[in-house]
């Protein structure tokens, strides 16, 4: 079992380790295992904020939009070269992940005519299920939902074969399962989908800045997905997506905004969309939201994701052992996937006081992990900002704080947890 002696020697031999004092951390004894729902802010974000509202809005006003307008597409291209393995012209940062997943499934829906059949599980992010809920009544379509449980929610050919025909127009699946942390085999789904001649629409809300995505290699058709969780964006940062080259002649994206316009500012009285990428934007983006990404993805291109997935393995190995020897006799039990190449940055685990373990560690141990229902704590290693003997730390507490009891005396009535 890796002893804290070891925690500390893997830190001294970090290559990312000088990443982690680019980050604000207001206290050095919190265990922040949550970085897969929230990351922790860049110092550089703080000032390339504060330049902008000094040196750019406040001093440029209307004019600063000859800097700006563009900004979706070059901050999109930095998002696909940092983390998405996507040459340039392929992704936009723009609107929220559910804005962007309806309108890419709406696209792929409407790019295979004729076909009533879409696909997705039960155990993808509950936003994504919903949206495909209220496509299939919008269009009449048939809504196939696979059955998956928590403790199988790995999408195998074998699962899928079964679903897929010719009346199939989209599949649709979370890279990384939110609640298991289970990692799919993107390209040989891909692949399986293709032959029946169907789309697939994948969201990386999960795996983006933490799992080396490689959407060109793979032949990925339309991806969606955060900025703010192993990305480090900030909270409610604008999202991107990822729409293949090839594909982009065929796909109407719904809602035809202005910026799509192939004559913008001649504010014509039909929409005539403009070739590449800028013809899937809407409308202005959020310039202060674009800056926060690129403050970050520059760090994440600058630390090179394969790094940063290889260490994502390596603490989410750690985790695992510690589990095994601690935490496997108290009545925990693993659900995420032992194989490395199947997870991503975070383990699930399950107890049946969870709630109350995860709000005590709070309240109590300094620890901060996620509760999800049923029964499910995730902790999670963001790789450029937490350090091994963090993850080593953290656990130990989990460990003495459930063999104390004194999480039994915790309320769960937060609605944040």
């Amino acid at each position: 079992m890796t002893s804290r002696a070891d925690a500390l020697a893997l830190d001294a031999a970090d290559p990312l380790a000088g990443f982690r004092d680019k980050f604000v951390i207001t206290d050095p004894d919190t265990c922040y295992l949550d970085g897969n729902s929230l990351g922790r802010l860049p110092k550089a974000t703080i000032e390339t904020v504060n330049d902008f509202l000094i040196n750019g809005w406040a001093a440029k006003v209307v004019d600063g939009w000859a800097d700006w307008i563009d900004m979706a597409e070059s901050v999109g291209d930095l998002i696909g070269r940092a983390t998405l393995g996507a040459a340039a012209g392929q992704v936009l940062a723009m609107d929220t992940t559910s804005v962007n997943f309806y309108r890419a499934c709406r696209a792929a829906i409407t790019a295979r005519p004729g076909r009533k059949t879409i696909i997705t599980d039960e155990a993808n992010f509950p936003t994504d299920r919903y949206i495909m809920q209220g496509i299939a009544d919008e269009l009449g379509l048939t809504l196939v939902t696979i059955q998956n449980e928590l403790d199988a929610e790995l999408i195998t050919p074998e699962l899928l074969t079964p679903y897929l025909n010719d009346d199939v127009a989209l599949v649709t699946f979370s890279v990384i399962a939110y609640r298991s942390g289970a990692l799919q085999d993107v390209p040989t789904i891909t692949k399986l989908v293709h032959d029946h001649g169907a789309l697939v629409v994948w969201d990386a809300s999960h795996a983006v800045g933490a799992v080396d995505l490689r959407c060109d290699e793979w032949n990925v058709d339309l991806m969606v997905g955060c900025t703010y969780k192993y990305c480090n964006s900030g909270p409610g940062s604008p999202a991107w997506v990822y729409i293949a080259k090839r594909l982009q002649p065929e796909l109407d994206f719904p809602i035809h905004g202005w910026f799509a316009q192939r004559n913008q500012f001649e504010m014509g009285s039909q929409f005539e969309q403009i070739d590449g990428m800028r013809g899937f934007q809407i409308a202005s983006p959020s310039i202060i939201g674009l800056l926060s990404i690129e403050s970050a993805f520059t760090m994440i291109e600058d630390a090179r994701i394969s790094n940063i997935s290889a260490k994502a393995s390596r603490g989410t190995d750690m985790m695992i052992e510690l589990f095994d020897e601690w935490l496997a006799p108290l009545g925990y039990t693993l659900v995420t996937p032992r194989d490395a190449q199947r997870r991503g940055g975070h383990i699930t685990i399950h107890h049946p006081d969870a709630a109350q373990i995860a709000r005590g560690l709070r309240i109590h141990k300094n620890v901060i992990p996620d509760y999800r229902e049923p029964s499910s704590i995730r902790v999670a290693i963001s790789p450029l900002a937490t350090s091994y003997v963090e993850v080593w730390d953290g656990f130990e507490r989990i460990r003495d704080y459930t063999m104390s009891g004194e999480y039994k005396t915790v309320s769960t009535d937060s609605k944040v947890t």
